[in-house]
Formats: C-alpha cells, structure tokens, sequence
C-alpha cells in the first residue's frame, strides 16, 4: 500500500496516513500476503479511484461497498472491471437503466468505467481491498474510517456534488454528507437481487446531469466507448 495520491487529495488526506487505524490496516494488508493469501486489486490500482479523479475534478461520487474478488476483476473503481472480463451482474443492470435513460446509450462490450472516472465521477468502494474468492473479507479493518474521510472532505471542501447512493449499505453514508451544499439521490442497488425493487426507472444519470447542468457544470457523457 502506497500513499502516492494525485496531489488534491493527498492534501486533504494525508494525515490519515500517520493515524493508528491506518498503521493497522498496513500490517493487516502485509500479514494477508505473508500468509498467501491473494489480495485484489493489485497495488498500484488500491487508489485508482483517488488518483483518476482528482479531489478539485470530482462532480459525482458512485458508492460500493467493496472490490469484486474474482480473478482479474478489481482495478480499484467501484463496479467496473478490466476489458476483457465479463460484466458482473450488478453493472449489466447499470447498463440496462442507462438504455432506458441516456438517449443513445448503448450497452458496451466491456464493463470497464474508467471514462466516467476521467469525467468526475468518483467511483469509490467503501472498502478498498479483498482477499482473493471472499466477498467482504477486507471488511471492518480498517478501509470503511479513510473512505468515510473522503466522503466529509468532499462534503466540507467541496459543493453542488451529486452523491448517488445505491442500496441500503451506501444509503448509511448520506449522514456523512451536507445536503444544504450537495445533491443526494438514493435508489435500490442494481444487484439481481434488488434493482426491480427501485434501482430501474430512478433516472439517476439523467437527473444527476440536469443538477450538474443547472450549477453551470458540464454534464457527464454516460456512453462509453468500445
């Protein structure tokens, strides 16, 4: 683990650094691979989020809970993945909300989100790291206190945000978040299990660009390039 952010946010972060938690969860981290265990994602991509969209640059904040744990998958953006691996579940939903909600949106061959993230959307999982094959097993160590950091420095620091907070677990983190200064949009999360229930038909990425629009902001290009 690397605290090498791009500069914005190392300055608003950078004293988490030094704090316990943090210590703890380097240790953790290291013990995880002096025991063998395979962490995902890789390294260099555990503040890929951070580092692609800087701290001044963030329009729109996409919350998971933590990084998928399957061979290849992670890359450090909450629900994307690499080109190359099939889209899980929850983003084929994302994919089928968007049809019906950006005109001319049509479902990419790929799941990998990184032209949202160079636009302004923070795509930041709660947890930022996860043993290979087991969902969840990063959680509670130490992750959930730095992103909740981002979370109120965003809040503090910045204003006219749109949090888009999908399913019960992120819908937690809107007491995190000024709504005097920001914009806050909750809906179902868009796993299999859930997206019927609120998640199709909430028009988040439309409504999301008309409060960009209406604070003098570009709009975000939801389509995504082959």
């Amino acid at each position: 683990m690397s605290a090498a952010l791009e500069p914005g946010w190392l300055a608003v972060l950078d004293d988490e650094f030094e704090k316990d938690y943090m210590k703890n969860l380097k240790s953790f981290l290291q013990q995880e691979k002096q025991n063998g265990k395979t962490v995902y994602p890789k390294g260099s991509d555990i503040f890929n989020a951070l580092n692609t969209t800087p701290f001044d640059e963030v329009k729109v904040v996409i919350l998971g809970q933590d990084p998928y744990h399957g061979v290849g998958q992670a890359h450090g953006l909450s629900f994307s993945v690499q080109k190359g691996i099939a889209t899980p579940p929850s983003l084929k939903n994302i994919y089928k909300e968007l049809e019906t909600d950006i005109e001319g949106f049509t479902t990419p061959n790929h799941g990998n989100l990184i032209h949202w993230a160079e636009q302004g959307v923070l795509l930041l999982n709660a947890t930022l790291t996860v043993r290979a094959s087991e969902a969840g097993s990063h959680q509670n160590r130490g992750w959930e206190i730095f992103t909740d950091e981002i979370i109120k420095a965003l809040s503090e620091k910045r204003k006219h945000l749109v949090f888009l907070l999908w399913g019960k677990y992120a819908q937690q983190k809107a007491s995190l978040i000024d709504q005097q200064k920001h914009y806050v949009l909750t809906a179902a999360h868009p796993s299999p299990f859930s997206a019927y229930n609120g998640f199709f038909g909430s028009k988040h990425f439309s409504k999301a660009n008309q409060l960009l629009v209406q604070n003098n902001l570009s709009p975000i290009d939801w389509k995504l390039p082959s």
